[in-house]
């Protein structure tokens, strides 16, 4: 399909294309209200009003963005190198509980060094849960769809284990309830608060900083620009002697250690300090591992409009519960919305990038790394980035 339009008009319509998908969404989520009996016009401006319209409300979107943020600036990288990251719960999972494990089994230390080993813990086990299936993608060959979601069930298990067994609040023990839940951790764990609030902590921050590095990573770096060759064309980075396998690993374990610190950041900064499971990882992550997905494909997998498009899906999970409450629909429509969302958005992905190819001969190339194994190379980049200083001494061996 070619267009004549310039390069700039080009990405504008391209970069545009998510916010109209979402629109698109509420369109229909209109039509459903409206079926439902209830004025679409009142509910959207009770959701506006109750994601936006306050401090209070404005916090609770940070909060709930915050995760997301961590999560999706994760899968960016797993996609640019083209794989696909499912397995963010479980390692959002893994990452709750080797923050306990640090807070908990190591000795009292001062604010200012336990804050950082929280946080390090989470990084290190949701960044083990990442190496696993990059790993087996990179050197076996195994799916990695299949793997990170089946690891996210080994870490249901694992967390139900752990907190009816060894990180059970001796407190439930006494008392005989065994709820499955952690103690709760020394306040010197406790994240920082900002603006003098009693709720909102350093992890949006946090969040931010580590998408602005993700953007450094990507596009400043020779390890960034190798990750995103590896992503456009597996089999000429190769012949071009960048180690393929390593960096499909590394890309997973970046994007399991950022999954990680999500999760150290839902435990470390939630308001009662403590981990719980109800069985599922859902009651621990609020649905961010793959809610973080469809913020990473609204902000186009670019970490820095994965900001804004995590406040926007932030602003649509807490604003949908004022809505539900204000026009008496049943909680399944806000799910359904969500869905809409995540469907809208996926679909118009393809055609955002092949707006985004500048001629006829990037969609010839693109089209040819799909025909030897870079299937959806398009939604990862242009093939003419400018390669970073020192991208000429790669190594030729691909251990």
């Amino acid at each position: 399909m070619t267009l004549n339009l310039t390069d700039q008009q080009r990405r504008i319509v391209a970069y545009s294309i998510p916010v109209l998908a979402v629109f698109a969404a509420l369109l229909f989520g209109a039509i459903m209200l409206l079926l439902l009996g209830a004025n679409p016009i009142e509910g959207y401006s009770e959701m506006f009003i109750g994601a936006f319209g306050s401090g209070d409300a404005l916090i609770a979107t940070i909060l709930r963005a915050t995760p997301l943020l961590f999560v999706g600036t994760g899968i960016v990288i797993a996609f640019r190198a083209n794989v696909i990251n499912i397995g963010a719960e479980g390692q959002m999972v893994l990452g709750g509980l080797f923050t306990v494990m640090a807070a908990l089994y190591l000795p009292s230390m001062p604010s200012l060094i336990m804050i950082p080993l929280v946080l390090l813990a989470g990084v290190i086990g949701g960044g083990l849960w990442g190496f696993i299936p990059g790993w087996l993608k990179a050197y076996l060959k195994v799916n990695e769809i299949l793997s990170t979601i089946m690891l996210n069930i080994v870490a249901v298990q694992l967390m139900s284990y752990l907190l009816r067994g060894p990180l059970i609040d001796p407190q439930e023990i006494e008392r005989g309830t065994r709820i499955p839940q952690s103690a709760r951790l020394p306040e010197s764990s406790d994240l920082p608060m900002l603006f003098g609030s009693d709720r909102l902590h350093i992890g949006w921050l946090l969040a931010v900083l580590c998408a602005v590095a993700t953007y450094y990573l990507l596009w400043r770096t020779p390890f960034g620009f190798r990750l995103r060759a590896v992503g456009l064309n597996e089999h000429a980075a190769r012949y071009a002697g960048i180690p393929v396998r390593r960096t499909i690993t590394m890309a997973l374990t970046l994007s399991g250690a950022l999954a990680g610190l999500a999760g150290a950041v839902l435990v470390a900064g939630s308001e009662s300090h403590r981990m719980f499971s109800d069985g599922s990882t859902l009651g621990f992550t609020g649905g961010a591992g793959f809610n973080g997905i469809v913020a990473a494909l609204l902000g186009g997998l670019h970490p820095l409009w994965t900001i804004a498009s995590s406040l926007l899906f932030g602003g649509l999970i807490v604003g949908g519960q004022a809505l539900q409450r204000a026009v008496q629909v049943p909680s399944a429509l806000i799910v359904a919305l969500n869905g809409l969302v995540v469907v809208f958005v996926v679909a118009a992905d393809r055609y955002r990038t092949m707006l985004l190819t500048t001629d006829g001969r990037d969609q010839q190339i693109i089209d040819e790394g799909s025909m030897h194994g870079g299937e959806d190379a398009t939604a990862l980049g242009s093939v003419y980035d400018p390669a970073p200083k020192g991208t000429h001494s790669y190594d030729n061996e691909d251990l």
